[in-house]
């Protein structure tokens, strides 16, 4: 029997039965996904049985040992809407070759969801990509004689028969340039990011004298003239003198980073960006926020990549240099960096789940991509929570 939901007196009706298939490097946040699958099909049509069930799918992609491998699927995908989940950066994902373990790269991840692909066969109602960290998303311009690794992939895909790809904060969105014709939604998860900040530090002043949103550079405006925007403060800036005469780790190596913006002297300071690879970055404005008098250092991602480990961020926590790193849960986070105590993070399972029925509903998701309501009802939620308990310690020391 087809779910169906009613929205503003509109009814939806399920355009075909909904599946999932996680990929290995995805099956914790797939897991998670799942549940609140199981939770709101279960509230749509209570007395439908199947509303509680699993929506997974069983697939695998096992190897030889010769590194070669092969994508299989153990259940019927005839008629599914079908949703592949991957998290092409999760490094702690192995497998053997030649009698050695070898990480899986990100190539790795791309060729197993193909694979996948080519196991479904074209029986799907229809295929949708979930890919958090969309592969060759860093590679998404071309400089000189460079590849175009990111637009080559999802017109890869495209080839292949999917119909819609869905991302968050793409390093450059401006690369679904190259499917035209396919569909494209880059989420952004801001909502969920500032509710984990405004939770883990109940004490957070946002007005413009106590709190500043700093864009790490010129690349991550966007994303913080967002923030700014939304909550009504100040924004400040770095743009970043690079080396153009060589090449290090895959890009100019970054020689200083230059501040514009007003005195944020006494003030906190939030600095988003869609990933934290190294730190490095991170880490220098870091200190020189605090230089300039920084009351509190708040870091802000998508991506917690921290390719070098934990290490410089633990010192600059014990310095008092940096206060917390927010972060989601849609790649892969590192044991030591999950247990750090400057380490928040904001479950985005529940925002995955509802986009994926609303597509399975064909509803319009544009609620969904800009959540600015949901926003504003949370900073004044904050800020009558924040007043009332000024009030009560004025009483008490009155």
């Amino acid at each position: 029997m087809p779910f169906s939901l009613t929205v503003d007196n509109v009814k939806h009706n399920q355009v075909a039965p909904l599946g999932l298939i996680c990929m290995e490097s995805a099956k914790e946040l797939g897991t998670q996904v799942d549940r609140r699958l199981q939770t709101l099909y279960s509230r749509i049509e209570s007395d439908n049985q199947d509303g509680s069930s699993s929506f997974m799918i069983d697939a695998k992609c096992p190897r030889f040992q010769t590194g070669d491998a092969k994508g299989i699927i153990n259940q019927s995908v005839r008629g599914i809407d079908l949703y592949i989940l991957s998290d092409v950066g999760n490094y702690n994902c192995t497998y053997n070759m030649f009698g050695q373990t070898v990480p899986m790269s990100p190539d790795d991840h791309f060729a197993d969801i193909k694979r996948i692909i080519q196991a479904v066969s074209g029986k799907a109602y229809r295929i949708s990509i979930i890919m958090p960290n969309m592969y060759g998303a860093r590679q998404h311009k071309r400089a000189f004689r460079e590849s175009l690794d990111c637009a080559v992939a999802l017109q890869e895909l495209q080839a292949m028969g999917v119909s819609s790809i869905i991302t968050f904060d793409a390093h450059d969105p401006r690369v679904q340039n190259a499917i035209p014709l396919m569909g494209f939604d880059n989420l952004m998860p801001s909502y969920q990011v500032l509710k984990a900040l405004i939770t883990h530090v109940p004490d957070l002043k946002i007005d413009k004298d106590s709190f500043m949103v700093v864009s790490p550079d010129e690349g991550a405006i966007s994303r913080n003239v967002y923030y700014a925007s939304e909550m009504g403060i100040d924004m400040g800036m770095y743009y970043k003198r690079r080396d153009y005469s060589r090449i290090v780790n895959g890009h100019n190596p970054i020689v200083a980073h230059e501040f514009l913006g007003t005195d944020l002297a006494g003030k906190d300071v939030l600095v988003y960006d869609d990933m934290i690879a190294s730190g490095e970055s991170m880490l220098d404005i870091a200190y020189d926020l605090k230089s300039r008098g920084c009351r509190r250092f708040f870091a802000g991602c998508t991506y917690p990549l921290f390719t070098e480990g934990v290490a410089k961020f633990n010192k600059a926590y014990e310095e008092g240099i940096i206060n917390a790193v927010v972060s989601t849960n849609l790649t892969y986070r590192r044991p030591e960096l999950r247990e750090a105590p400057w380490f928040y993070e904001a479950d985005l399972s529940k925002y995955v789940a509802y986009f994926m029925a609303a597509m399975n509903h064909d509803m319009s998701v544009n609620s969904m991509l800009d959540p600015h309501k949901k926003i504003q009802n949370l900073l004044n939620a904050h800020r009558s929570e924040t007043k009332e308990k000024q009030l009560d310690l004025f009483s008490e020391d009155d």
